[in-house]
């Protein structure tokens, strides 16, 4: 069951995907349409989830379920990464890669792969400072106040010396 992902309880557990590039506009009207699709008949044991997503920056897939009505079970997780493989070839990016990095540079995200972000690191091209995007985080509380943070308070700081 589609919900509005805004409306989801903060101890929803959610998934992001980055993209290795922005979505054009062409692409996120079909991607809402995919996306919505998909919500509208993920289910757990033949129990509709009741979920929502959003595309934040044009550039990421958040999907959420309320774990208090429905929990995704490990069969439903695995339909949804199916589904994001399906995404990935449809629309030719990577969001599956958990070894990238998104991070601001300015106005501008950059994505790049863990190596390169610490290279950068010993460059001082990124610091302690710089806003990076933790992937990582599984709840819509976390998302909405650890997804977006300095390095300093994301895993990313223990490559910032």
């Amino acid at each position: 069951m589609n919900v509005t992902f805004d409306n989801l309880p903060d101890n929803s557990r959610i998934w992001i995907y980055p993209s290795n590039r922005s979505f054009s506009k062409t692409e996120l009207k079909t991607l809402t349409a995919d996306l919505s699709k998909f919500l509208a008949q993920w289910t757990a044991h033949n129990q509709n989830l009741q979920a929502g997503f959003e595309l934040p920056y044009n550039r990421f897939i958040v999907i959420g379920v309320n774990q208090q009505t429905v929990q995704a079970s490990g069969c439903s997780i695995d339909s949804s990464i199916r589904f994001i493989q399906d995404l990935e070839s449809k629309y030719g990016v990577t969001l599956l890669d958990k070894m990238n990095v998104t991070f601001k540079q300015g106005d501008f995200l950059a994505y790049k792969p863990l190596d390169e972000f610490i290279k950068m690191v010993k460059a001082k091209s990124v610091s302690k400072e710089t806003i990076v995007f933790n992937n990582l985080i599984d709840t819509i509380k976390d998302y909405r106040q650890f997804w977006e943070v300095p390095a300093r308070e994301s895993w990313h700081n223990r490559f910032i010396k």
